[in-house]
């Protein structure tokens, strides 16, 4: 009877074990699930900030684009007026005022006329492709390759 009972006893505990081995697999198992489940919705989370700071840039650029594009009005009034040699306009040519949109002939856009110390006159680097031209008074950004005025900024020479 002692044996039935030992082996019953063993039996039992060998049960139990495994049982609380085999529930605590079971927990851990469902801790493991709850884990990768936190897992994927905090990527989620930083993808959707990442998403966020994107649009927020693109934002910011498309803003402080507008702002350099309007530094670049179609027409000024200057704000100070410089002192520059006296103006003598190409041959042929009398002073005129432009227009945006208008071109310039090639004569205007040769070195005579170019204003390359805009610095000095408080103007902004023109854009890529583009260069002050002296015209009279007035000072006009065109391009280089075709002459299309994209500002003008008048009254900038006594």
């Amino acid at each position: 009877m002692k044996k039935i009972l030992t082996a019953t006893m063993a039996a039992l505990m060998a049960t139990t074990a495994l049982g609380a081995a085999g529930a605590a697999s079971a927990q851990s198992r469902g801790d493991h699930r709850y884990e990768q489940r936190d897992d994927r919705r905090d990527n989620r989370q930083d993808r959707r900030e990442d998403r966020r700071e994107f649009r927020q840039d693109q934002r910011q650029d498309r803003q402080e684009y507008r702002q350099q594009q309007r530094a670049y009005d179609r027409w000024q009034r200057a704000e100070r007026r410089y002192n520059a040699p006296r103006y003598a306009p190409p041959r042929g040519y009398a002073v005129r005022t432009w227009s945006y949109g208008q071109r310039m002939p090639s004569y205007y856009r040769s070195n005579a006329y170019v204003v390359n110390d805009y610095n000095r006159y408080g103007l902004r680097a023109p854009p890529r492709g583009y260069q002050y031209v002296r015209s009279g008074n007035d000072v006009v950004l065109a391009a280089v390759a075709g002459g299309l005025i994209t500002a003008v900024i008048a009254g900038l020479f006594n």
